[in-house]
């Protein structure tokens, strides 16, 4: 991708005033987010109808500059930027109304289009009792399920550990830019996880951590996973806040149960006593209530679509932009047009594309 789609897509997430819901409202009146910032006033009130009054507080000017001093980082191999209409992003995210507009990745291919995502959170004041909770549910799941967690002490810091030495994908989400580790002492773990999955946020790089950012963070953690499991938590515990998160997001959440007399068992037995959480016992638990035994794996990956050589030729080409005319991928493909025309038809009917109108399509949001 060119830095400068890049640029136009990163300052639109800084635009003063204007929220991911709302953000995306105005993405699908636009061609690309640059016109946001190349339209006059005047054009974008008639296309948006968003007041001038309003349009000149989002503050354009200052969000380019912001966005300007982020290129130099991506030019780092192993860091990417993830933009909300790109086919690269989380599609599980992308489908949560407050996702975030972008993510900085540095790590490992990204692992997040994996069939069994799961996340697992708990409190930084971890017992021994919790420690072996996350060992056994790690030790008895299937290597290809990508576990996500926060990188914080204590559960989330154990998880990320035990990962590694299970072979596991795991994907930690920060609460900061990812040019830092907080806290310092999970460097050495984030330094590791970077060869077994990576490190994840919306922040722009250079943001510190800020007490706000963590429970921001909680609905990407929620977000990228297909169920919440809670090992431990107290009974205002910020794991509570990514287990709510999760029930909005229609995920499935998990709660391990504890000892009655700790308090780090409060957060988990309110889950599970309002019918916020299944109980959970073992890993075989999780796998039978998300129907993921071999067999259930087995029949989802018979059950993906299977594209012809064109249809592939095709879908290929949306991996490097957004959105193609007919016309395009007519000369792209050196195909005739009519061929073209039919082949999207087949790509729109099977859901892998969408018409967008003027004969241009585009990945579905």
């Amino acid at each position: 991708m060119e830095h400068s789609d890049q640029l136009y897509q990163i300052a639109f997430t800084q635009l003063y005033g204007i929220g991911p819901i709302r953000a995306r409202r105005i993405l699908k009146l636009l061609k690309h987010p640059r016109d946001f910032f190349e339209l006059n006033y005047n054009a974008l009130q008639q296309l948006t109808s968003i007041p001038i009054a309003q349009l000149e507080k989002t503050d354009r000017t200052n969000a380019l500059w912001r966005a300007q001093g982020q290129l130099p980082y991506l030019a780092n191999e192993n860091l990417s930027y993830h933009f909300i209409t790109d086919p690269t992003y989380p599609e599980r995210l992308r489908h949560c109304s407050d996702a975030p507009l972008g993510l900085f990745y540095r790590g490992s291919a990204p692992s997040w289009h994996q069939p069994r995502c799961i996340a697992v959170v708990g409190t930084r004041q971890q017992t021994a009792y919790g420690q072996q909770l996350v060992e056994a549910l790690l030790a008895d799941l299937p290597k290809d399920i990508v576990v996500i967690s926060g990188l914080a002490l204590g559960v989330d810091a154990n998880v990320h550990e035990q990962c590694i030495q299970q072979q596991l994908q795991t994907i930690g989400v920060l609460g900061h830019g990812i040019d830092r580790i907080y806290p310092a002492s999970n460097r050495n773990l984030a330094q590791q996880m970077l060869k077994h999955g990576g490190l994840l946020s919306e922040f722009l790089i250079g943001t510190k951590p800020d007490r706000m950012h963590f429970p921001m963070r909680n609905r990407i953690i929620a977000g990228l996973a297909d169920a919440v499991v809670v090992i431990e938590s107290n009974k205002n515990g910020g794991s509570l806040i990514t287990a709510e998160l999760g029930n909005d997001y229609n995920r499935e959440v998990f709660a391990f149960p504890g000892p009655i007399n700790h308090a780090q068992s409060e957060g988990c037995h309110a889950l599970i006593k309002n019918q916020q959480a299944h109980l959970l016992t073992s890993a075989q638990d999780l796998l039978q209530t998300m129907n993921w035994t071999d067999a259930q794996q087995e029949t989802t990956l018979r059950q993906q679509p299977i594209y012809s050589g064109l249809q592939k030729e095709i879908l290929d080409h949306f991996k490097n932009k957004n959105n193609w005319s007919i016309d395009e991928l007519a000369l792209s493909t050196k195909n005739a047009v009519s061929q073209i025309s039919s082949t999207l038809f087949e790509l729109e009917l099977d859901g892998a594309l969408q018409n967008i109108g003027a004969n241009r399509y585009r990945l579905p949001l």
